[in-house]
């Protein structure tokens, strides 16, 4: 039984999702850690640092120790350090070869580098997902590219849009995610090894040396210099986490708005027997969206907490670098969990076109006032123009006794330059489109794989 929703057997699967726990959970971060060892002591061996066989007997213990858990927590409960007693487990495992486990590391190096590679396998799952919402999102913007409904601003309705419009919006901005990531992988995958103060002396000439055999075994970038107190590529990458969650808190929140009962221009998913709540029946809310906004809102303040952390304290602080082994994990977990939902919602979401459209004649019209004002402006000039025509949509507004197209008709200012049959086409707001669509086209072929990119 989990005390955290992450861990929880009722909560968990709203708030991560087994692939994405199983990265982080106690055997992986272990499997980390030993893996370095094992990359360190062949590292050192191939400079002769250390004998050839013995880090043939420690890379062998590490691939087949079986890991007592309850001893390893023990052991960190009696000596209050994070990787001691699981150094003392491989030593024991080596025999005489366990004399040389972790020879001039330290703890930070061990765990930092342990973490990178747990976040390597992260990124790859977050960048499938993204990808997977991307272009789940790119299909509602292809088969809604003409489907009009209201664009609103300040809540209130403004000139017309399309659906597909709107949904390609959010297929850019999570394309520039994608961009970021790819951007922050070589800052991010970045080994750590530098000794108790980062200056490797530990290794003698030797340091700079191991330091690249080390990640060349492991796979990753060589780090210019020490990063234990530097930890902008961690906060870089929590940001990263903030924004797509932002992004996707953003889309959820459209949905829950466009789903009000008074709205109802679209739907998250549904089945039977989802049930909206405990004492109303008829109830269907947009849970999964809520949900989804939850978990953005953890996120994004946990990027607050990787500035933070940031500020640390001469060579190390663990202080601060304890706080990283919470927060970390948990915002991958739970950006994972935002994700597939968001997936989820994106592939099954239910749009009621006839609503759409419907909504935009609620204001009779005042919605293309912008179209009729540039219309007459191009006779009496902008600002007359709209004066003309805010004369004229605050009487409809406020007396309702004539429809806006009728007091526009009527209005002696407006007769001298549009006729009635220029004012009713002014006033159809399948004419008040602009460029919608073609932003939509210019944003779904952003996406398409280069050789189809090409050919558009």
């Amino acid at each position: 039984m989990g005390a955290h929703l992450i861990d929880s057997t009722l909560f968990g699967d709203q708030f991560g999702t087994e692939e994405m726990r199983r990265l982080f959970d106690d055997r992986a971060m272990v499997r980390a850690w030993m893996e370095v060892e094992a990359a360190l002591a062949w590292a050192e061996a191939e400079v002769g640092l250390i004998p050839r066989e013995a880090a043939q007997v420690i890379a062998e213990r590490v691939e087949r120790e079986q890991w007592d858990f309850e001893a390893l927590a023990r052991g960190i409960a009696e000596t209050f350090h994070p990787l001691v007693p699981a150094i003392r487990v491989l030593s024991e495992a080596c025999g005489e070869a366990g004399a040389y486990v972790h020879w001039g590391a330290t703890t930070q190096d061990i765990m930092d580098t342990g973490l990178i590679l747990q976040l390597r396998e992260a990124l790859a799952l977050l960048e499938e997902r993204m990808l997977a919402v991307r272009d789940a999102w790119r299909e509602l913007a292809i088969r809604y590219r003409d489907t009009l409904m209201p664009g609103r601003t300040h809540g209130q309705h403004g000139p017309p849009i399309t659906f597909g419009f709107k949904a390609a919006i959010w297929v850019a901005e999570m394309n520039r995610h994608l961009e970021r990531l790819r951007a922050c992988k070589p800052r991010l995958l970045v080994g750590q090894l530098a000794g108790a103060t980062g200056s490797l002396a530990s290794l003698g000439d030797h340091g700079l040396e191991v330091q690249r055999l080390v990640m060349q075994r492991l796979g990753l970038n060589v780090p210019p210099i020490c990063w234990h107190t530097a930890r902008d590529n961690l906060a870089e990458f929590v940001g990263l986490l903030g924004l797509v969650c932002a992004t996707l808190g953003k889309v959820a929140m459209e949905i829950i708005h466009l789903q009000a009962t008074e709205v109802a221009e679209v739907e998250e998913p549904f089945i039977w027997g989802k049930v909206g709540s405990s004492t109303m029946p008829h109830k269907r809310n947009p849970m999964i969206c809520e949900l989804i906004a939850a978990l953005g809102r953890i996120v994004r303040q946990d990027a607050a907490l990787a500035l933070d952390t940031m500020v640390q304290e001469h060579e190390r602080d663990m202080a601060a670098w304890q706080a990283e082994w919470e927060y970390i994990p948990r915002c991958c977990i739970l950006t994972d969990s935002a994700l597939v939902y968001a997936l989820h919602v994106a592939r099954d979401l239910s749009v009621n076109a006839e609503r759409m459209r419907a909504n935009i004649e609620l204001t009779g019209g005042l919605a293309l006032s912008e179209a009729v004002m540039l219309q007459l402006g191009r006779f009496i000039g902008r600002q007359k123009a709209h004066d003309v025509v805010y004369r004229i949509a605050m009487a409809v507004a406020s007396e309702g006794k004539v429809s806006f197209s009728e007091a526009l008709q009527n209005d002696r200012e407006v007769q001298a330059y549009l006729s009635p049959e220029q004012i009713r086409s002014l006033l159809e707001p399948e004419h008040y489109l602009g460029s919608a669509r073609a932003s939509v086209d210019r944003v779904v072929a952003l996406t398409l794989p280069l050789s189809e990119q090409q050919e558009h």
